[in-house]
């Protein structure tokens, strides 16, 4: 989920970089020490394809985790550097990741097959995320507060969308999700899109943005809409031009939009290698958003190249550099790539879908660690929280109780 590294933190690797910081206040997630970084098994024996029923006991551990390892006050991890991989950025950065990586869990919960517990720890996180404050923008360059608006923005709008948000809960996370289109509009580029980063001259609104962040708010944007909340009239179709000029005659979406695309041969993250994530995210962001671009042909041609080449993501996963993988693949775009693939499955008509998720399963659920979690790049308590529910959320969206509920 974040960047690549800034200047502190590429010369910080390069020198050899110490082992993670301790956190005085940020209880481990088991009460009991660091998670082990074993996968669940070897990944010889990770089967072909995985029936819901043979993957919902992952499914319960991964919720289960989410349940156990929430603060008191409703949040997951703290807004504070814990590892020295990652200086480098700004204070506040540390922060709006743990937001972001927040959003993805309240949404993990609101999406779960309702238990007392899960609808206890549901309530909390939203609570929580209603009522802390907004990350701001780090510096000039640092932008990365963007991760806590799109994140934060998409779990409001879907707590809105279900029943049991009711009454003043759902007047505040009303609020709070008109505050983050707020956020948006007033960083959304030039050309229509959001990213992490700014490119020199720094400007109040940033001028660099990538392919990913947007497509993955466009649709949440299509929904906002239809609830009233009300933002720049231009900013969803400004958008979606964006991520479709970012399409490649290859099949891949460029990592950022440029007049001339980066495509020098060889491993270039622009090659369909490269770009597996993407490629789910902006088909299922622009199909989803009601733009005829992304077809059915076009979404099954993405998916059938992202197991062809599942390979590349599985070498970058838990790479501590970014983008040090083949074709610049980094750790963090593998459960990111994951849950996206599985909202790019539901755009495929009824029949097709359990085919795709029974592929998907084996890959979500053969990195799981004993304690429930899971994570793709470094141990920090935000990417933790973060892969967990990306994890999660990929793995309801094939299972047979949630296409009843539909």
């Amino acid at each position: 989920m974040i960047p690549a590294p800034g200047p502190s933190l590429l010369f910080s690797i390069l020198a050899g970089a110490a082992p993670p910081l301790p956190v005085q206040d940020a209880p481990p997630p088991t009460g009991e020490g660091r998670p082990e970084i074993t996968v669940s098994r070897e990944v010889s024996d990770v089967p072909k394809t995985m029936t819901a029923a043979e993957a919902k006991p992952a499914l319960e551990r991964y919720l289960r985790w989410l349940v156990v390892n929430q603060k008191p006050t409703g949040a997951w991890g703290t807004g504070v550097l814990e590892c020295y991989f990652e200086q480098g950025f700004e204070v506040e950065t540390y922060y709006a990741w743990q937001v972001a990586a927040h959003g993805l869990a309240c949404v993990a919960l609101v999406e779960a097959e309702e238990t007392p517990e899960r609808r206890a720890a549901m309530e909390r996180a939203l609570d929580w995320l209603a009522t802390t404050r907004i990350p701001k923008r780090g510096s000039h360059w640092d932008v990365d507060n963007n991760w806590s608006t799109l994140y934060g923005l998409v779990a409001c709008v879907r707590a809105a969308d279900d029943p049991r948000v009711t009454g003043e809960r759902r007047a505040r996370l009303e609020a709070r999700g008109k505050e983050f289109l707020a956020s948006l509009a007033a960083n959304q580029v030039p050309e229509g899109g959001w990213a992490y980063y700014d490119d020199p001259p720094f400007t109040r609104r940033p001028t660099w943005s990538t392919s990913f962040c947007t497509a993955l708010i466009l649709p949440t944007l299509a929904r906002a809409k239809e609830l009233g909340w009300t933002y720049e009239p231009r900013m969803l179709e400004r958008a979606k031009e964006y991520v479709k000029r970012c399409a490649l005659p290859n099949g891949a979406y460029e990592y950022d939009l440029r007049p001339i695309p980066r495509i020098t041969g060889g491993e270039h993250i622009n090659d369909v290698k490269g770009s597996l994530g993407r490629i789910q995210v902006c088909n299922w962001g622009l199909s989803a958003s009601g733009e005829g671009f992304a077809t059915p042909d076009r979404i099954r041609r993405g998916l059938e190249a992202f197991f062809e080449h599942h390979r590349f993501l599985d070498v970058a996963r838990m790479r501590p550099i970014p983008h040090e993988g083949y074709y610049a693949n980094a750790g963090y775009f593998y459960y990111f790539g994951h849950y996206y693939a599985a909202l790019a499955i539901e755009e495929l008509p009824a029949e097709e879908r359990e085919a795709w998720h029974a592929r998907l399963r084996p890959h979500l659920i053969k990195a799981q660690r004993k304690d429930g979690s899971t994570s793709d790049f470094l141990d920090s308590t935000y990417m933790i929280t973060a892969s967990t529910s990306y994890a999660a959320l990929a793995l309801q969206l094939g299972m047979p109780e949630r296409r009843a509920a539909r």
